[in-house]
């Protein structure tokens, strides 16, 4: 109900027309009354033209005259007179009014038209602040500027003001940028090296039965702690400015995808089924090809044993889709929104930490927001999901 009470307001441009006319036609109003007060005022006033009777000639019909007064002849000639001049008086203001009435409704009409053209021109520096924004936000390109040049007023002010956050935002995000890539190269070296370590220890000819299964656990702590680093790490780098937007099609990505996964989903004897119809997009490769890596392997990991899996990409009105269907345990559809955030794991998985720390649909959603695409979920029947990502055809 909001929504359609907001769509019937006027616009801005609107509304400062309507202001222009109306205030020209409240003036127009108050001058065609002065006027019509001075006029009255000063005409002659007819003599006894209130009385509709003459003195002394009671037997003189009355008329109305128009055109030239009539002769002066007697008593009679007199009230012809008299008539004469009041409608000569009523003519005038009559006319004046009329005709007053007439030139102020043109001319607000004239006013109303001329005031959407200024009007126009008073916001044109508004809807270049616009079209300014909406660029920004289409390209994530920080180092565009307004650089608006009119006079000190309240637009100037606006202008400088969005230069300002803007000039704060390219700041903001280049330091965290560097950031990452430094925490990159901090987190990902000592695991490295960890790494390492724990299979040199391991592969020792010396090494006892004990020492191998606890390098082997720890190789297996490690591991998960390098994916949690990588999808932290991919997640705050993809929620970032897209530079990259090189040709790319989903259905090939997905088939590359689909046979790195095809070892995996052999070993629980899931069912991938494909198909890939051209889906031509536009984007940075390798984000594209993780986004739908950690669909692939959400819709195995969290699959059942002996389940299906069910690939699909497709062009749709302007938009390429890549649909991941899979079965697996029911999704109740309140948790559906749940499992876009970080770090949530449905059910029995929040305790399964070898199937992932929560991060792969939230990495999804980041990428697909990255690109300007979109990702919805649905509950599928019988349990698993369906996840769609939608993102901007080439």
């Amino acid at each position: 109900m909001n929504a359609f009470a907001d769509s019937l307001r006027p616009s801005i441009r609107a509304r400062l027309t309507l202001v222009y006319g109306g205030l020209f036609l409240l003036g127009g109003v108050g001058l065609l009354a002065l006027t019509y007060l001075l006029v009255n005022n000063s005409l002659p006033p007819a003599a006894g033209f209130e009385s509709r009777s003459v003195t002394g000639a009671p037997n003189v019909v009355e008329k109305s005259f128009v055109g030239e007064p009539p002769p002066i002849t007697g008593t009679a000639g007199q009230a012809d007179l008299v008539r004469y001049q009041g409608d000569v008086r009523s003519t005038a203001l009559n006319g004046l009014l009329t005709q007053g009435a007439i030139a102020l409704g043109v001319v607000t009409a004239l006013t109303l038209a001329l005031g959407w053209l200024l009007a126009d021109r008073a916001l044109r520096p508004v809807h270049r602040i616009t079209e300014t924004a909406r660029r920004v936000a289409r390209s994530h390109d920080l180092t565009e500027r307004i650089a608006y040049t009119g006079p000190r007023d309240d637009v100037k002010e606006l202008a400088d003001t969005f230069d300002t956050m803007l000039g704060r935002l390219a700041r903001a995000f280049d330091a965290q940028r560097r950031f990452i890539a430094n925490a990159s190269h901090e987190l990902r070296t000592p695991l490295a090296i960890n790494r390492t370590l724990v299979d040199v220890a391991v592969r020792r000819p010396d090494a006892t039965a004990d020492l191998r299964r606890l390098g082997e656990s720890l190789l297996v702590v490690n591991g998960r702690h390098e994916r949690l680093i990588d999808g932290l790490l991919t997640l705050a780098g993809s929620e970032h400015t897209v530079t990259d937007h090189s040709p790319v099609d989903l259905s090939d990505v997905t088939g590359h995808v689909a046979d790195q996964a095809a070892a995996e989903a052999g070993e629980r004897r899931i069912t991938v089924t494909r198909t890939l119809g051209p889906a031509p997009t536009a984007g940075d490769p390798v984000l594209v090809e993780r986004l739908v890596q950690n669909l692939v392997e959400n819709g195995v990991r969290h699959n059942r044993d002996g389940g299906e899996l069910s690939l699909l990409t497709r062009a749709v009105d302007g938009r390429a889709e890549v649909v991941v269907s899979n079965t697996g345990p029911v999704v109740p559809p309140y948790e559906l929104e749940a499992i876009f955030e970080p770090f949530r794991r449905l059910g029995t998985d929040r305790v399964r930490s070898d199937r992932g720390a929560g991060l792969g649909l939230s990495i999804v959603r980041a990428i697909a927001t990255a690109h300007g695409g979109s990702v919805t979920a649905l509950s599928r029947p019988g349990g698993g999901l369906i996840v769609t990502v939608r993102l901007p055809a080439r």
